[in-house]
């Protein structure tokens, strides 16, 4: 089984919580070791920008390059 979690610092270390369900489902105990493979995860930004509104026609058209120069 899979699970994402966030790092936190405590003291001088970084420490990666186990979630509830992954403990019961693998019936983890304190104490026990455990081999963990990491995986960076990229940020996405999806909706970073709420509020901007959907691509319009001249958008695409612009990102394309075929908008109108000012000339």
């Amino acid at each position: 089984m899979n699970s994402i979690t966030k790092l936190r610092k405590v003291g001088g270390s970084i420490v990666a919580t186990v979630p509830k369900k992954l403990v019961e489902t693998e019936n983890l105990e304190e104490g026990q070791l455990v081999k963990i493979a990491v995986t960076k995860i990229k940020k996405s930004g999806f909706g970073s920008c709420k509020g901007i509104g959907s691509f319009t026609k001249e958008d695409k058209q612009w990102m394309e390059g075929k908008h109108a120069s000012g000339s």
